[in-house]
């Protein structure tokens, strides 16, 4: 080896011994799946049908914070999962995509990590299912929602088209149905 390639070759070996960082991962809490083995294809199945239109999350914040949790979880969890080695590599690309468009539209900053969404948009809908308007609002901490609570919950009600959200989520439909075999329309 010549001694130009030393220094080069002593960096790439150090380099590969250097840990890597870890993979971001997220998971749905516990209740997120009742009745549903699989909180993936679970969460597949609900966005799909919630984001299909605007009209299907109007006035119903907790569903749209439902909903957008189960987004988070599958842009983390989708796109690398080896359950599904054959995905589109536009996959990752498109699930990228719509996160930025959901947490624009809710005002969620960009780098926060998605198990704190998820955590706090399922506290918000387990509150609003319970009746409980004043906790859903405490459940969207400024840290996340930085508009406050109260505003972030007018925004899960009014929820504007979210159109690559709703591609993101037709995506991931699809490509679990091409894995199963399964005929269009069912999954």
């Amino acid at each position: 080896m010549t001694k130009a390639l030393l220094p080069l070759a002593a960096i790439l070996a150090l380099g590969a011994c250097a840990p890597s960082a870890s993979p971001v991962s997220a998971s749905l809490p516990p209740d997120a799946v009742v009745g549903a083995g699989d909180p993936l294809r679970s969460a597949i199945a609900n966005t799909s049908v919630a984001f299909a239109s605007p009209q299907k999350l109007a006035g119903r914040p907790g569903e749209a914070a439902q909903a957008v949790a189960q987004m988070e979880y599958l842009a983390t969890e989708f796109p690398n999962n080896p359950r599904y080695p054959g995905l589109s590599p536009t996959v990752a690309t498109q699930f990228a995509q719509a996160r930025r468009e959901w947490r624009t539209a809710l005002g969620i900053p960009e780098a926060l990590p998605p198990q704190a969404v998820i955590e706090s948009l399922y506290a918000a809908s387990r509150a609003l299912r319970g009746g409980q308007t004043e906790a859903a609002a405490a459940a969207l901490p400024a840290m996340i929602f930085p508009q406050g609570g109260q505003t972030a919950m007018l925004r899960l009600a009014s929820l504007p088209s979210l159109p690559l959200t709703n591609q993101a989520a037709v995506a991931a439909t699809e490509a679990l149905r091409r894995q199963d075999g399964t005929p269009l329309g069912r999954l």
